[in-house]
């Protein structure tokens, strides 16, 4: 199936590794060129040289922390003027530290709320106007099944995560009437070094070791394993086309069916 993506633009946050950078990968083999940002410049640069070696596109590579609005601004400003319009924007920056409510510090939860909820915000903010103004965009945000499905080893993740799906509604809302399709994808676990620090901190936290929590993350899924980023990506991808045109402030989870109380001992 041809997406219609080829020479479309798509400004890709938290791209340098997992979800992020298997969407930028996706996009740009359907035919897109693709800004990738990430905190880490050295990253992004191999990153950046893989894709394009894979699939011939245009990848820059742009560093950046989307916790910062200044730099939220000026890479998206940068994108604008090197290629003269942004259609696709995918969010995947951000993680939030696992961990319990009586031990969770006022730090890790602005940590969490700054990144994963008002980096997600910054990046709308800074590519919406210029969208509204081209009449067309499409605006997908990976927002973990957490924000659908709470656990309490989760919080801070979960209260960032329902936080961005009340904004995409609201936005996709308010936006859909300027040609603006605003969707989230809302994967459980996936096979990241972010599950994997997840993962340390659910073992710490129910006092089990790491392999016994895995063990409790596959069976809370029926397919018996978790996820993997390119299964994600597919689903981005999609939602990123002009193939998904009727698809708008929708919430899709990608979890494999997961129930979360399983994972609780």
């Amino acid at each position: 199936m041809d997406l219609q993506l080829t020479n479309k633009v798509a400004f890709v946050t938290g791209a340098s590794k997992g979800i992020g950078r298997a969407s930028a990968e996706q996009l740009a083999a359907e035919g897109a060129d693709v800004v990738i940002t990430a905190r880490t410049a050295d990253a992004l640069e191999v990153t950046a040289k893989e894709i394009a070696a894979k699939t011939g596109r245009q990848i820059v590579p742009m560093a950046g922390d989307m916790s910062v609005a200044e730099d939220v601004e000026r890479c998206v400003a940068a994108t604008i003027e090197q290629f003269g319009h942004i259609d696709v924007l995918v969010t995947c920056a951000g993680s939030s530290p696992g961990g319990l409510l009586e031990e969770l510090t006022e730090e890790q939860w602005l940590a969490s709320m700054n990144l994963k909820f008002l980096g997600y915000v910054r990046s709308v903010r800074a590519v919406i106007g210029h969208m509204r103004e081209r009449g067309a965009g499409s605006i997908v945000l990976v927002v973990g099944n957490d924000g659908l499905k709470p656990s309490y080893w989760e919080m801070t993740a979960g209260a960032a995560n329902a936080a961005d799906l009340n904004f995409a509604s609201s936005a996709a809302e308010q936006y859909g009437r300027h040609g603006i399709r605003i969707n989230t994808v809302n994967p459980g676990p996936v096979n990241t070094d972010r599950w994997d620090g997840l993962e340390k901190a659910f073992a710490r936290d129910k006092k089990v070791d790491q392999a016994r929590a895995h063990e409790l993350a596959v069976n809370s899924i029926p397919f018996g394993r978790i996820c993997e980023s390119d299964e994600v990506a597919s689903l981005v991808t999609f939602l990123a086309s002009p193939k998904a045109s009727f698809l708008n402030g929708a919430h899709i989870p990608v979890d494999g069916g997961q129930r979360k109380a399983l994972m609780d001992i």
